[in-house]
């Protein structure tokens, strides 16, 4: 059995760190370019690193899946793996903003155990775990349950025409976070239509699905983890009353944009 608060405080640690090193409290930050040219930051480095040594000696005999680790193909002999995102919303960690966290999931037989996602400069931890519910602070979290798709909340910057009857609220970088606004009624839905990684949807997706929301793909299709290709098409997290009509809106331009 996983000792709970043996994570909870790791968890705690990991998000120290990264406060720490955050520059909205005065830090200088330092971050340089990736390959494919997304933002990296130290702390994205010294907490993944963290989180390596403390959930290994954890559970040793879970695998490994991180955003700043090199992949490791023997992880697909594992039954269990840490699926990890350092600072999820980097770029909101670098300007200073309070949108990212640091999201950790525990993934069996393909799909997430358990999870825990803090954002530190929010004061806010959420966890969740497979068929005991989700929480954010310690509060049982009950997600958006709306019926009508038009007017639904969504966090976006803008919107395309096609959905120009939906509400815009407060979109943090965070993916993760911004997942979690479903799972807290602050949203009523999110979706992507972009290739996207195991790691920023593993913890978040959990903690959403076992507050009452619809976790899947862009075309309506359930998500799976620890796959040789990490990466999934599209996502979509909603209100469970309006995900259909959510699928029928966007699962066309899904295929256009992943052609």
């Amino acid at each position: 059995m996983l000792d709970r608060d043996r994570f909870d405080a790791i968890m705690d640690e990991a998000g120290r760190i990264a406060m720490a090193l955050w520059p909205g409290d005065g830090h200088a930050p330092q971050s340089w370019r990736k390959d494919d040219d997304s933002p990296v930051s130290a702390a994205d480095i010294a907490v993944d690193q963290y989180l390596r040594a403390a959930l290994r000696d954890l559970l040793p005999a879970a695998g490994w899946l991180s955003e700043e680790t090199v992949d490791a193909p023997s992880r697909l002999d594992d039954s269990l793996i840490w699926l990890v995102d350092p600072i999820d919303g980097t770029r909101d960690f670098l300007r200073g903003r309070t949108g990212w966290s640091v999201s950790v999931a525990l993934v069996s037989a393909n799909r997430p155990l358990m999870a825990g996602l803090i954002a530190p400069a929010r004061g806010e931890y959420w966890t969740a775990q497979a068929g005991r519910g989700s929480f954010r602070n310690g509060q049982r979290l009950a997600a958006s349950r709306r019926a009508d798709l038009s007017g639904a909340r969504t966090p976006a910057d803008a919107l395309f025409k096609e959905d120009a009857d939906l509400v815009c609220v407060e979109k943090p970088n965070s993916i993760a976070l911004r997942i979690a606004m479903v799972a807290a009624d602050e949203a009523d839905l999110v979706a992507t239509l972009r290739w996207g990684y195991e790691w920023d949807i593993g913890a978040a997706g959990l903690i959403a699905r076992e507050a009452g929301a619809s976790v899947t793909d862009a075309y309506g299709a359930p998500l799976a983890f620890n796959k040789r290709d990490p990466r999934a098409f599209g996502l979509l997290v909603s209100s469970p009353h309006i995900h259909a009509a959510a699928v029928e809106r966007i699962s066309e331009r899904a295929r256009r944009f992943s052609a």
